[in-house]
């Protein structure tokens, strides 16, 4: 496994800030929010994280990707089913973004399957990457803890402040 980027403490701050929307409200309410969404749109979805991407799941929203590390507030979860029809395993620790994690991001969103990412680490940074490599006009939605869900439309614009995150990490090129 090779590191690419390592999150810096100033970072951490920042990524405490929705990325996108900031859906409010409880789990019932933000998929009816989500639902409505999709009537307008019928967008690629990408989900990061386990609570958010169970929570689609059992609201009929099927991600074309969902990344997650079998963790909620670092508390393991049993691991769910769901119908995909293909599942990678990466490694990608905490604070970090792997180059593991960045291919199986890419090769996931060039292909019109249905992919599950388990992350044996943690996925929380991979949303960077998500946006970065998503087509444009995908959502790609993860969660904000105690306050709803984010909805990131994949833009040009969103694309380019994702790189620019990506910049401010601290680069890595070790192997471990």
């Amino acid at each position: 496994m090779t590191v690419a980027y390592e999150v810096t403490p100033e970072l951490r701050v920042k990524f405490k800030q929705p990325f996108g929307v900031l859906i409010r409200g409880s789990f019932d309410a933000t998929m009816a929010k989500m639902k409505a969404i999709l009537e307008e749109e019928k967008p690629r979805i990408v989900s990061v994280g386990d609570r958010v991407t169970r929570n689609l799941h059992e609201h009929g929203i099927n991600p074309q990707l969902s990344i997650i590390d079998n963790r909620c507030m670092r508390r393991k979860l049993p691991p769910e089913n769901f119908s995909m029809e293909k599942v990678v395993h990466v490694s990608n620790p905490q604070g970090t973004i792997t180059e593991e994690a960045i291919a199986a991001i890419r090769e996931a969103l060039e292909t019109d399957k249905h992919v599950h990412i388990i992350v044996d680490g943690e996925e929380d940074l991979l949303t960077l990457v998500s946006v970065l490599y998503a087509p444009e006009n995908s959502l790609v939605v993860y969660g904000q803890p105690y306050k709803g869900i984010v909805v990131v439309k994949v833009t040009p614009e969103k694309k380019a402040e994702a790189a620019e995150f990506l910049k401010a990490m601290k680069p890595v090129r070790k192997a471990k």
